[in-house]
């Protein structure tokens, strides 16, 4: 079986010569399996196949989503019950705004990918003092190394204008103490950037950087490190803001009509959009294949317009079965993208005057009870 023919969920792909790893075990049932596991490519489609039969298909995408674990709140479960719910949920990454020492060691043996974010009082430290850099490795991963597969470091989160000009220095003494601990074959290192450093984003193609943000620089850094551009992507502000220009069910991905860009593309949702607008973004500024990760999207289901739980179940339902396919710009590559958030947190800030749509965006409540059901 030198050739699969592969039909089904995976439309842009014809015949194609995959990866063959003999005595692959899968569990199914309940039951350990043993056969040869068909992979292909840079993203993950294989095929589990045993007796020449096809028992199990694991499409591009499986490792798509995660969630973010904010713990702005008094009231959350333990961590180690935190990581069992991810594990019964089949969730398989973990998004932590800083390290956490009870998590990361809950999250010991457990194959959960784990994006860790820098302190944000430590943010200016951490541009200004390589040493520190050094320091932080060695506190917060190394002592986990072995046994905490560790995926992204986070220097900063929806960074402000103000404080742009530390996020070049910030990763790169950070990307600096990587290498040193020799770990840049396994932790990439970026920085999380909000819908702000983007201008003219309507129509898509006519995104670009917004010049206050010094973003050339920074995308040239992660193009030459191979490391990828971290952003926050909300449809559900830009309805908000805007409920007279953006249709609710376009913000939903349950929208029938078509928004056409000029290039040529046309979108049925907001989040494809807003997705493509990125790309357009770093094509412009010169370095196209800067990989994009949605570092958090989401939907709250109380304290503000259209903020239901049948809205943030439709959306959220909707984006875990979407981001496989990718974009009109990108298709068929599937999107790594991190759901905000897994519980609902209490003491969140008044944001803006927003606390109560802040605190409402968990899947979850702290009682570990589903605020609405999902896949």
């Amino acid at each position: 079986m030198g050739v699969i023919y592969c039909t089904v969920g995976w439309p842009s792909v014809g015949v194609w010569n995959p990866t063959v790893v003999d005595g692959f075990a899968v569990q199914l049932g309940g039951t350990s399996a043993y056969g040869k596991l068909y992979v292909y490519g840079r993203d993950p489609v294989a095929f589990f196949v045993q007796d020449n039969n096809i028992l199990s298909f694991l499409f591009a995408g499986w490792e798509s989503i995660g969630v973010c674990n904010g713990m702005v709140a008094n009231n959350l479960p333990s961590p180690r019950d935190v990581v069992s719910l991810y594990q019964s949920k089949g969730i398989g990454a973990m998004r932590i705004y800083k390290p956490h020492s009870a998590t990361l060691k809950a999250l010991r043996r457990t194959d959960i990918k784990v994006m860790v974010g820098v302190e944000g009082e430590r943010f200016h430290r951490l541009a200004t003092d390589e040493s520190f850099a050094k320091q932080w490795v060695q506190k917060n991963i190394l002592p986990y190394d072995d046994e905490v597969s560790f995926k992204y470091i986070v220097v900063g989160n929806e960074i402000d204008e103000t404080d742009c000009h530390f996020i070049l220095p910030a990763m790169k003494n950070m990307w600096k103490a990587i290498c040193q601990s020799d770990l840049q074959g396994k932790i990439k290192v970026s920085a999380a950037f909000k819908s702000d450093v983007f201008t003219d984003t309507f129509p898509p193609s006519k995104t670009q950087f917004n010049p206050s943000y010094r973003m050339k620089p920074i995308v040239k850094f992660l193009a030459e490190t191979q490391n990828p551009l971290f952003v926050n992507i909300y449809p559900y502000f830009s309805y908000k803001e805007a409920p007279n220009d953006i249709r609710l069910k376009y913000a939903l991905f349950t929208d029938n009509k078509l928004v056409n860009d000029p290039k040529g593309y046309r979108y049925k949702n907001l989040f494809d959009a807003m997705v493509d607008s990125v790309y357009y973004a770093l094509e412009k500024a010169g370095f196209p294949d800067v990989d994009v990760v949605v570092s958090e999207t989401g939907w709250p289901s109380a304290g503000g317009l259209e903020a239901t739980q049948e809205n943030a179940c439709t959306y959220n339902q909707n984006l875990i079965n979407h981001v496989a396919n990718g974009t009109p710009k990108r298709p068929g590559r599937h999107l790594e993208t991190y759901v905000f958030a897994m519980f609902n947190e209490n003491l969140k800030d008044n944001h803006d005057g927003q606390a109560e749509i802040e605190r409402n965006f968990g899947l979850f409540y702290p009682n570990k009870s589903p605020v609405y059901e999902i896949n």
